[in-house]
């Protein structure tokens, strides 16, 4: 824990504490953590534990576990691409690979840039618009591979709220 600043030590005790009369308050602590630092490393789960008693092994099993944790800071923008079954026979994989080619990263990576992480995502329940994208939140519907380069640029040119 010698790499975490005082401050952020003190602000993921508080979370702790916040949740310490919950009877399973791992979901919670994790879910506040990962809201206010955008990822939770080995360090911080290793902070968790002492402060909860809940063992790394347990704490390290549900991060990897659920896809809205991280392990490693993401991006600006987190592009989503809908992978599930309405999407992907839609052509998702496509545009997945567009984004792939035009950001130079691969799913689950982050640009050298820090501007955009690339995730592949089973499925946001937006079949009927299918094939889906989502970057922070908002859904672009029925994407197709020429759609991607103009959506990049909007993003890299700070043309989003």
């Amino acid at each position: 824990m010698a790499h975490l600043q005082d401050a952020a030590v003190k602000q993921i005790n508080e979370i702790c504490d916040r949740y310490k009369d919950e009877e399973t308050p791992l979901m919670m602590i994790l879910s506040d953590i990962q809201k206010e630092y955008g990822y939770i490393p080995l360090e911080v789960q290793e902070l968790v534990s002492e402060k909860t008693g809940i063992s790394v092994a347990e704490i390290y099993g549900v991060v990897t576990f659920y896809s809205f944790f991280s392990l490693k800071p993401k991006g600006k923008y987190v592009v989503g691409c809908c992978l599930g079954t309405a999407c992907y026979v839609k052509g998702a994989q496509q545009v997945i690979d567009k984004f792939s080619e035009l950001l130079g990263i691969k799913a689950g990576e982050t640009s050298e840039d820090g501007l955009f992480t690339l995730d592949a995502l089973r499925c946001i329940g937006a079949c009927g618009i299918a094939p889906a994208v989502q970057i922070n939140g908002t859904v672009y519907p029925k994407m197709s591979v020429d759609q991607v380069a103009p959506l990049i640029s909007k993003y890299r040119d700070g043309g989003v709220a």
